[in-house]
């Protein structure tokens, strides 16, 4: 029984010294392989989570106030520029609907429901759109109250003897 009890005994140290040595892994010079490698994945994994997360936090230098993309400057190239070389721009025909009905009461106001609907498909809210040679300052489409106007941006085109103007605010 006692040889018994001494022989599990040794097997029971055999199998720790064999479990350590396997996590250690001791060569010639005493460096340990196994540690090592898990410490320097640990290091590489924490080095890593520390980019990503440097990367990922915003920057406090941006404004985070938002303001309309969409000035006064990008509506008027988008509304006075052509698709392609075929097509007429909006203000081209904007300008030969008042043109051809001599500026008539009845061609102001289709023009101003023609414009309307642009600005709406534009999702422009704040907007103020006249004509200053012909029609001497006419308010062809307008919405949002400019009184209450902040950050406003304004451009101009010509077409013709037509002469528009577009302010956008916030």
């Amino acid at each position: 029984m006692r040889l018994h009890a001494k022989a599990q005994l040794c097997t029971s140290k055999f199998f720790i010294r064999f479990a350590f040595q396997s996590l250690t892994m001791l060569d010639d010079k005493g460096s340990f392989y196994l540690i090592e490698s898990i410490l320097a994945i640990a290091i590489l994994l924490m080095a890593i989570f520390v980019v990503n997360t440097v990367i990922s936090i915003p920057s406090p230098e941006y404004s985070y106030d938002n303001f309309d993309s969409k000035t006064a400057q990008d509506t008027m190239e988008i509304l006075s520029g052509k698709v392609n070389f075929t097509d007429v721009s909006f203000i081209a025909s904007i300008s030969d609907v008042l043109k051809s009905n001599k500026n008539s009461k009845k061609s102001v106001s289709e023009v101003s429901e023609i414009c309307k609907d642009k600005f709406k498909t534009l999702d422009i809210k704040n907007y103020w759109f006249t004509e200053n040679n012909v029609l001497k300052g006419k308010v062809l489409a307008s919405q949002g109250d400019y009184s209450k106007a902040s950050k406003v941006s304004q451009a101009t085109r010509t077409y013709g003897d037509y002469s528009y103007t577009l302010l956008v605010w916030q």
